[in-house]
């Protein structure tokens, strides 16, 4: 699943390429009947008041919040698009097949034409004639409007916690948040948006790892200096993901079909039975389940708390 990192850079392409654009028309495939009577756009009855709210409307900028995308329009709403499990946006030139009912790049080559990113479910054309497409192999993705000034009041929003990118967010602030589940493992805890938003099981392997603690560490027992170094591995590894343009381990590609390259950083996410690639250390990495998810770690200098 696309992270507070993948998010960001998703955000900041899309800042740069549709900003000032109005939205012309939108298409999509998506339709559940699990989804009839529910408020995204799965459901096709609330599609068609999707297309009448946004089309015609021009976007202002768009933001992140936790792993959430938010396109904001100049009609005062907003557009919130979870990416879920394998869903990315990608921006360029695409022609409709009818016979398929399909989307396809204009283009024969290039990262677009990535296998990872053939799997379009909706579609926005822009006033410049390009579309803004939406990749979705397993059709997990949430997307729905709401009034923008009504955000402090949408359920995918008010229940996030703290972003920890911040200036706000200070050590204080982690360990404050942190501690509402004191007696979590510290790898659920840190995965937890309510307690701090963004963060998913990739980023917190690395972040424990260059913290040297144990997934399954209860968090009242770590102490103030062990997590004096998560606060400062936290911040560094979410920056080192946005900086190298995410992490394209699985199906996550940035707005322009390009892979990101986090995944060639990895120091203990899904390098299972390889050796620890900390200086002076002679563990290996294992893997482990943790409330249904995967946890990768040192067994050497990694302490359990």
């Amino acid at each position: 699943m696309p992270e507070l990192p993948e998010v960001e850079t998703t955000v900041a392409g899309l800042n740069a390429e549709v900003r000032g654009k109005r939205i012309v028309a939108v298409w999509t495939d998506y339709r559940s009947s699990f989804h009839a009577t529910k408020e995204n756009i799965k459901n096709p009855y609330y599609f068609a008041k999707f297309k009448q709210v946004i089309v015609g409307a021009k976007i202002l900028e768009t933001k992140r919040r936790g792993k959430n995308i938010l396109i904001n329009l100049d009609n005062g709403h907003t557009i919130l698009i979870h990416m879920k499990m394998t869903g990315h946006l990608l921006i360029g030139q695409y022609t409709f097949n009818r016979t398929t009912n399909t989307w396809y790049p204009t283009v024969a080559h290039g990262p677009l034409t990535d296998p990872f990113n053939r799997f379009v479910h909706l579609v926005f054309t822009l006033s410049n004639t390009k579309r803004l497409a939406f990749s979705d192999l397993r059709k997990f993705a949430t997307v729905y409007f709401f009034k923008t000034k009504n955000a402090s009041n949408i359920n995918d929003l008010k229940r996030l916690g703290p972003d920890p990118l911040t200036k706000e967010f200070t050590f204080a602030k982690m360990q404050e948040r942190l501690l509402r589940r004191a007696n979590g493992k510290i790898k659920q805890v840190l995965m937890n948006q309510e307690i701090i938003a963004g963060i998913g099981n990739i980023y917190s392997d690395e972040m424990l790892w260059r913290a040297s603690i144990h997934p399954l560490s209860m968090v009242k027992k770590i102490p103030p200096r062990a997590l004096r170094k998560l606060y400062a591995a936290m911040r560094e590894v979410l920056r080192k993901g946005i900086d190298f343009g995410g992490d394209s381990d699985s199906d996550y590609r940035n707005i322009h079909g390009e892979r990101g390259n986090f995944q060639s950083k990895h120091n203990a996410y899904r390098r299972t039975s390889k050796p620890c690639s900390r200086r002076g250390c002679t563990g290996t990495i294992r893997r482990i389940v943790i409330g249904g998810r995967s946890a990768h770690f040192c067994d050497q200098h990694q302490t359990h708390y």
